[in-house]
């Protein structure tokens, strides 16, 4: 699907389903077209509205520092641009950020919150791996990390069997400008400290999910951001690692479907 410009330049997709609106974050160096396992199903329920995060697809650069705050803020203006009243927002990795910065700021636009192999904080180790893989990007692109990512995001016998599925996502993340995504990966790093303990707190219904085998965004991790939303739901997904979304888009898509659902029924403020 062709995608449409918002007035900051943002390119994102509508598809018009029965249901109030639900809005994919996608995660770093990728676009919203990963999640083309998930809109078909989401979309016979829910009006599914994806976008491009700025330096991302076809969005422009950001108009000035990445922050994660920046980036909350430009979904803001989308669902604003939209008439969109209230959303659930769905992030995925960095995008799980950006979603629970915007809820930490404009709560009251969001019916539902699910934050899919998110980040929360880490140990020393975890923190030097991940700043020595910006300098990586930041010295030689993003191909410096792409290869070591596909292995961190899939199963081997999956990332052997799929050929095409890992030179889909290769080339996504290749696609972005070595000017500006090393910029962008710095918040994956800096921006999780920003987010434990929120003020104010989500009081919306949550869903923290992640793989058992996702080590970057870990059981633990996934745990403890939980534990400091009230009434969260935890999911882990036995044997997928990062992107369970593309190597089984039906168990992953079955939970969050089943979270939406319990929301939409349970909420007050939907739509």
């Amino acid at each position: 699907m062709a995608g449409r410009t918002a007035s900051d330049g943002t390119c994102f997709e509508v598809v018009e389903g029965p249901g109030p609106a639900v809005v994919l974050v996608h995660g770093l160096g990728l676009n919203r077209h990963m999640w083309q396992w998930q809109r078909e199903a989401l979309a016979e329920r829910y009006m599914v509205i994806s976008y491009d995060l700025f330096g991302h697809g076809e969005s422009p650069p950001p108009p000035e520092t990445p922050s994660l705050t920046l980036f909350a803020n430009q979904l803001r203006r989308l669902i604003d641009e939209l008439d969109v009243p209230r959303a659930a927002v769905v992030g995925f990795s960095l995008g799980g950020m950006i979603a629970r910065r915007f809820a930490m700021g404009h709560g009251s636009r969001l019916w539902a919150l699910a934050i899919l192999h998110s980040a929360h904080k880490r140990d020393q180790a975890a923190h030097d791996a991940i700043q020595s893989r910006v300098h990586q990007a930041r010295r030689d692109g993003p191909s410096a990390t792409v290869e070591a990512a596909l292995e961190r995001w899939f199963s081997k016998p999956f990332h052997q069997a799929n050929p095409a599925v890992m030179q889909q996502v290769r080339g996504w993340v290749m696609a972005n400008s070595k000017d500006v995504y090393p910029d962008i990966y710095q918040v994956l790093v800096d921006g999780v400290d920003e987010l434990i303990a929120p003020s104010p707190a989500v009081r919306c219904p949550a869903l923290v999910m992640t793989g058992s085998e996702d080590y970057g965004n870990s059981v633990e991790m996934t745990h403890a951001i939980a534990a400091e939303i009230p009434g969260a739901r935890t999911v882990i997904l036995p044997g997928l690692r990062h992107m369970a979304l593309a190597e089984d888009p039906d168990r992953f898509s079955a939970e969050l479907l089943d979270f939406l659902h319990h929301a939409e029924q349970e909420g007050t403020n939907v739509g």
